[in-house]
């Protein structure tokens, strides 16, 4: 505090501490000097101004160095806050800034794994067709293959039949005539031969 405003405190609590003496000397009708009064009033006011004021001698240092120390404490924090801040949105930056960078990143990774999966998918199409087309043609190699095989085969089984069918007509038909006249024939071709 100023000396101007501890002087003037002083002064008020001096006058409000006589108005207070003064108004408990007026009733009740003690039988008590008027001068006693005063003189133990002003005796109080001395006694109260001279421990007031040594008590303000001694006090007012420590209370202004606390004061002071406070008030570099307050601003020393405050400085601490802003550079906290600072730092506090230099690394919001920071972040928001690599935040961003990786979101990009992972649009394009996706970008990417979709170009890829495109291309995998058009390759195994290709392949199905390619594929697919073999198995046609195999197909119809198959196909042929046992067309060509089963017509041998009913050929086989035609000649069979034929065979059959001819020996059971020879053996039903042919008689011992036939049999000698063939044998016969038969030889009259071979002695040309020869």
């Amino acid at each position: 505090m100023k000396k101007g405003n501890l002087v003037a405190l002083a002064t008020v609590a001096f006058l409000a501490l006589a108005t207070a003496a003064l108004a408990s000397t007026g009733g009740e009708g003690h039988a008590v000097d008027g001068g006693v009064l005063l003189k133990d009033f002003l005796y109080r006011c001395f006694n109260f101004a001279v421990t007031f004021g040594i008590l303000a001698y001694f006090i007012t240092k420590p209370i202004r160095k606390g004061l002071a120390g406070r008030r570099e404490g307050i601003a020393q924090a405050l400085a601490q806050a802003e550079t906290a801040r600072q730092e506090a949105e230099a690394k919001f930056a920071e972040y928001d800034g690599k935040l961003a960078k990786a979101s990009a990143e992972i649009e394009e990774i996706y970008a990417e794994i979709r170009r890829e999966g495109e291309l995998e998918r058009e390759k195994i199409l290709l392949n199905a067709r390619e594929m697919a087309e073999k198995i046609k043609q195999e197909a119809e190699k198959t196909a042929a293959h046992e067309v060509t095989k089963a017509c041998s085969e009913l050929r086989q089984e035609t000649a069979r039949m034929a065979v059959s069918l001819a020996e059971n007509l020879l053996k039903r038909d042919f008689t011992a005539d036939d049999n000698t006249r063939l044998v016969n024939e038969y030889m009259h071709k071979v002695g040309e031969l020869n």
